[in-house]
């Protein structure tokens, strides 16, 4: 009797330890916010990320805790994105508010491969972002030097400082290399685009790549029905991936759902957006974050 004891002990412990090592550990979310309040006109009570930190919270699989600018060390202390493995990101008013040492804190654990970056409509602008668009566009440039000569290149940076400064129409695009002698002169992504039009006209959503994770269950075209337009040309990098294309009634046209790859980690750009209209109610939107979020949390391979 021990020894069978013994025995239906070993087996309890075995499938215990098999369901365990089975059962997928959640996706750390993080939805920051910087919380103006004009996202009351289009959410009501919550703000746009506490909206959408509801939605994912109610999915299985994600733990999900929010975070804004007015906290401690603005939201995203040590040992906050210690517990996080995606951050949700919406700024837009305030994204030069942000200092640029949490900036760099969030970005460093991307490139290291701890953490992924989703960052929303006008948080084209959120320093973090910036700051990965900036390391991928070095990545890129250094790529276009002869490897014999990558070690000894002498670099020049301008538009380290883009927020706040629209590009014109037809201003050349960013990044751009040039180089003389041994000397290169990249001119880092100004992470905008020359013209938008905050009028809540629909725009219609062109599914790219309905392969893509990021993608799944979205319809091949669909429409956002309240929308501020951005038109074409995003200055910046070339993305690995663009999921999505918006178009407008009055030919504009932007894409909306662009994926890098930077070091180990990745970012996801999504463009459908603006606080005052109610985006981020729409079930295709939150769809496409409840994606990305998974997604993102996959290692690289």
């Amino acid at each position: 009797m021990k020894n069978f004891l013994s025995l239906l002990a070993s087996l309890v412990v075995c499938a215990t330890t098999h369901l365990s090592a089975a059962d997928p550990k959640p996706v750390r979310v993080l939805v920051w916010d910087e919380q103006q309040p004009d996202q009351k006109r289009a959410y009501g009570e919550k703000f746009l990320g506490e909206t959408i930190a509801a939605h994912l919270a109610g999915l299985p699989g994600l733990t999900v805790q929010t975070a804004n600018l007015a906290e401690p060390e603005q939201g995203v202390a040590e040992a906050v994105l210690d517990a996080t493995d995606v951050v949700v990101w919406w700024g837009h008013v305030k994204n030069a508010a942000v200092t640029n040492a949490n900036a760099e804190r969030i970005a460093a654990r991307v490139r290291e491969g701890r953490l992924a970056l989703i960052a929303l409509h006008s948080a084209h602008w959120a320093k973090p972002f910036v700051r990965l668009m900036q390391d991928r566009a070095k990545a890129d440039a250094l790529a276009q030097v002869p490897e014999a000569e990558r070690a000894t290149a002498k670099w020049e940076y301008v538009n380290e400082s883009p927020i706040g400064k629209e590009p014109r129409r037809d201003a050349p695009l960013t990044p751009s290399v040039t180089h003389q002698g041994d000397v290169w002169r990249l001119a880092l992504p100004v992470c905008v685009f020359p013209a938008y039009r905050p009028d809540g006209a629909p725009s219609h959503v062109t599914t790219l790549l309905p392969q893509h994770p990021i993608a799944a269950g979205l319809p091949a075209k669909w429409d956002v029905s309240q929308t501020e337009m951005y038109d074409e040309p995003f200055h910046v990098p070339a993305p690995d991936a663009v999921i999505f294309e918006e178009r407008w009634d009055k030919g504009e046209h932007f894409r909306s759902g662009c994926v890098w790859q930077v070091g180990k980690g990745r970012v996801f750009y999504f463009r459908p957006g603006h606080e005052t209209y109610p985006v981020y109610k729409q079930a295709e939107p939150l769809r496409v974050v409840e994606n990305a979020v998974r997604w993102l949390a996959t290692p690289v391979k």
